[in-house]
């Protein structure tokens, strides 16, 4: 199937952050890692003209496709699936109970400049325990750019630079990994970056067990709020007191010039605690 010869024909907006995904074997990866079997309904972010959309629907037992762009959705309907809903919205302004009941698998093809913000609705904020759309989400499959999904799977022994709040993001609710790298020519218009496919296993529970997780979100938006400062200098700047800090790194043994890049997402939860007592 001559996927390129499909896409060039339709005229992409910029704005959308529209690439279109032409490489049939990604495509037909992306169906085998979803793992979509007949029992599964799926909602598909950014489905586009429709490429990855008319392989789901040939899987799963309903496809919810949920696309912003009016000329798109025009091509979607040329699939006449009927087990393909296409709804006309804009992702980040609707709940999933909005598109239906059950518990789904989520696949998307996410315009690049808002992965953060997609990702945030789709998990929920670190601190946000009973958020509605990761309880009915069983497993997401993402394509982003390379460095987002660097960022994504990082550890504190990662680079500095891709160690920071998307990764607490991503995996305080779910285990997350790299399927594959693909390389911008899969796509057309071809992007200026390379991309990943990223698959989340979304959590029962949170990452880690905790007295007061808006107080955890806090101690690791602030440690990771300036970069050039260490931890102690960000936490101040953060609002923590001199003197809760100084006996909770004092406690932890951590050395007071280390960087919050350098802490675990388990040593952050003990900071966190440690904070709370001393505060």
């Amino acid at each position: 199937m001559n996927y390129f010869e499909r896409a060039k024909y339709f005229k992409t907006k910029k704005r959308l952050g529209q690439n279109f995904l032409i490489n049939g074997e990604v495509i037909q990866n992306i169906i085998d890692y979803s793992g979509v079997t007949s029992e599964d309904t799926v909602i598909e972010i950014g489905p586009g003209v429709g490429f990855v959309t008319e392989q789901l629907v040939k899987k799963a037992k309903k496809v919810i496709a949920v696309e912003l762009d009016e000329d798109a959705i025009k091509e979607l309907k040329k699939l006449d699936a009927p087990n393909l809903t296409i709804v006309h919205k804009d992702i980040l302004k609707t709940q999933f109970s909005e598109l239906c009941s059950e518990q789904v698998k989520v696949v998307a093809n996410i315009p690049y400049y808002i992965t953060s913000p997609i990702i945030a609705h789709l998990l929920g904020e670190i601190d946000d325990l009973n958020n509605a759309n990761r309880k009915q989400i069983k497993d997401i499959l993402l394509m982003v750019q390379e460095e987002v999904a660097r960022r994504m799977v990082a550890t504190e022994n990662s680079p500095a630079k891709q160690y920071g709040l998307l990764t607490m993001l991503s995996r305080f609710w779910a285990e997350v990994e790299i399927k594959e790298l693909v390389g911008r020519r899969s796509f057309f218009p071809a992007p200026k970056v390379n991309s990943a496919l990223v698959y989340l296993k979304v959590r029962e529970n949170p990452m880690l067990e905790l007295s007061d997780y808006a107080h955890f979100r806090k101690t690791v938006k602030a440690a990771f709020a300036q970069r050039r400062k260490n931890l102690k200098n960000c936490l101040l700047s953060g609002g923590f007191s001199k003197e809760s800090i100084i006996k909770s790194m004092a406690d932890l043994n951590l050395d007071e010039n280390i960087r919050g890049e350098k802490l675990s997402i388990e040593m952050f939860g003990k900071l966190s605690e440690e904070l709370l007592r001393n505060a």
